[in-house]
């Protein structure tokens, strides 16, 4: 258990926040590259940027740290486990034509 909070500690020091950092940076130069000639705002600092990051967030991701995407996964999964083989097989055929994949024997019948 303690290996498992150092490594996550690490994984924050090393990672996330130089990232957050990285990203703040980034958006700085962006902005102060690109807004200020095409909509005529004033440059931003270092730290407006990281303020407008978190606004950002805020705004359009939220701070739930991706969990209902773990949480869609796992009911699909059990929804798919709950399909009969023929639902699964036109489940399966509906996702092949909507994403245009065909199957890798009919590619080399039609050769």
């Amino acid at each position: 258990m303690k290996n498992f909070r150092w490594r996550k500690g690490f994984v924050f020091f090393v990672i996330i926040i130089p990232g957050i950092l990285f990203l703040g940076l980034a958006i700085k130069l962006l902005w102060n590259a690109i807004l200020p000639g095409v909509v005529h705002v004033s440059p931003v600092s270092y730290l407006q940027a990281l303020g407008i990051l978190v606004l950002s967030r805020i705004l359009f991701g939220g701070f739930n740290k991706g969990h209902w995407r773990a949480d869609r996964g796992r009911h699909m999964r059990e929804r798919f486990a709950n399909l009969t083989p023929e639902e699964r097989e036109r489940f399966k055929e509906e996702w092949r034509g909507r994403w245009g994949r065909r199957d890798c024997r009919e590619d080399k019948g039609s050769s």
